[in-house]
């Protein structure tokens, strides 16, 4: 973005308002981005105090803009991928990330609690938007898509590599924290006869989640981790630990070695960042995932170290992307289904924004995907993960 575009553009502005076109000018040439261009990637700003706020609040100020219709663009989750392949990303020192990292630092976010705000906050906002959003299982985390080409199949072809992965055989009783609507579970019982005991903080996953295991060896529990005490044959976390938080990684991993059989294996599946700073995308955390917190994997293989062996680490991060661009897909669908007023353009907004950011970090390679095996180093046979 040349000098001359920036005066033009800039006209009567502010002084604000053209220092951060000074500043966001060389980032967005880097990122081949051009406001108000013609690529279906490049902003089209509407209020022209987006600026600023972008400039004052770094990702916050961008989500809320958009939320409140400052600004448009065809494929947020490519101007997502393209600013997060910046050498140094703007965003990273922004006050609302010093004051997500220095809170994360000095309280327990994820304490017992508070464990429960997410349920109602996230997981509670209504079943019906899920089953419109997700795949026939309902299945909230990365799907695996080696050999699919579709959602269905690709968060089928994921439940199985798990349950290959802990070699699950009929009547082995499994603990799956962090259950979401029972997926997982309903899987195992039918395609492996395995009995399964899943927990969740979100009352309305119990109670779809049972009515879609009826009939089955399964048991749903609105319960916290920290309450588990019991012994189980295997052991599998899908997409929960990202709310234990750092502060909470050693009860965690006590709690599934005290859960798990001295011969059984614990599969872990968590996104994942690559640095291991503490807090989370304000944005994000204050609107989607209250009191959330990723994950690095130095993090976790500390953690892990007094109670397990690491067996096995597998990332497939890229298919995030995929996954969530589904999910995009699906909710905007849904979506033609609601009431048109302000309240739910709102919501419908905030939801496509955070499905798309989201899918952009994850083609940039900003967040991952890790399933990692751990096992008590008393295995019965020697791990080979399945192909």
């Amino acid at each position: 973005m040349s000098e001359s575009l920036i005066n033009n553009s800039v006209g009567k502005k502010s002084r604000i308002e053209h220092f951060a076109l000074k500043r966001l000018g060389p980032l967005l040439d880097q990122a081949n981005i051009e406001l108000n261009g013609s690529n279906p990637w490049d902003p089209q700003i509407k209020n022209q105090d987006f600026f600023k706020r972008v400039l004052f609040y770094g990702s916050l100020g961008l989500g809320d803009s958009y939320v409140d219709g400052w600004w448009e663009c065809e494929q947020i989750d490519e101007l997502v991928n393209r600013l997060l392949r910046l050498p140094s990303h703007y965003n990273k020192h922004y006050t609302s990330h010093l004051l997500s990292r220095l809170r994360a630092n000095l309280f327990n976010l994820q304490k017992e609690s508070r464990a429960a705000q997410v349920g109602k906050q996230h997981y509670d906002v209504g079943n019906d938007l899920y089953q419109g959003m997700l795949d026939k299982r309902m299945v909230y985390t990365c799907g695996y898509w080696a050999h699919s080409d579709n959602l269905d199949d690709a968060q089928r072809d994921k439940l199985d590599l798990v349950c290959k992965k802990i070699f699950l055989k009929p009547g082995m009783r499994i603990l799956d924290i962090g259950c979401g609507w029972g997926s997982f579970a309903k899987f195992a019982a039918e395609n492996y006869q395995a009995t399964v005991v899943g927990v969740t903080i979100s009352k309305e996953q119990v109670k779809l989640g049972m009515e879609m295991c009826k009939g089955l060896p399964v048991d749903l529990r609105l319960q916290d981790y920290r309450k588990l005490n019991e012994k189980f044959d295997a052991v599998v976390s899908l997409g929960m630990f990202e709310h234990v938080g750092h502060k909470n990684y050693q009860t965690y991993m006590q709690v599934a070695e005290n859960c798990l059989h001295n011969d059984g294996l614990f599969l872990l599946h968590t996104i994942g960042k690559n640095n291991s700073q503490p807090g989370v995308d304000p944005w994000v955390g204050k609107y989607i995932f209250p009191n959330g917190e990723l994950p690095s994997l130095p993090l976790i293989t500390k953690a892990v170290e007094p109670y397990f062996l690491i067996e096995d680490i597998h990332n497939f991060g890229p298919d995030y992307d995929l996954t969530l661009m589904s999910w995009c897909k699906n909710f905007k669908r849904y979506f033609l289904t609601r009431e048109n007023h302000p309240a739910e353009q709102r919501f419908y907004r905030m939801w496509s924004y955070y499905l798309q950011v989201c899918a952009g970090a994850f083609r940039a390679r900003d967040l991952q995907l890790w399933q990692i095996v751990l096992s008590k180093g008393k295995p019965s046979e020697a791990y080979r993960r399945p192909e």
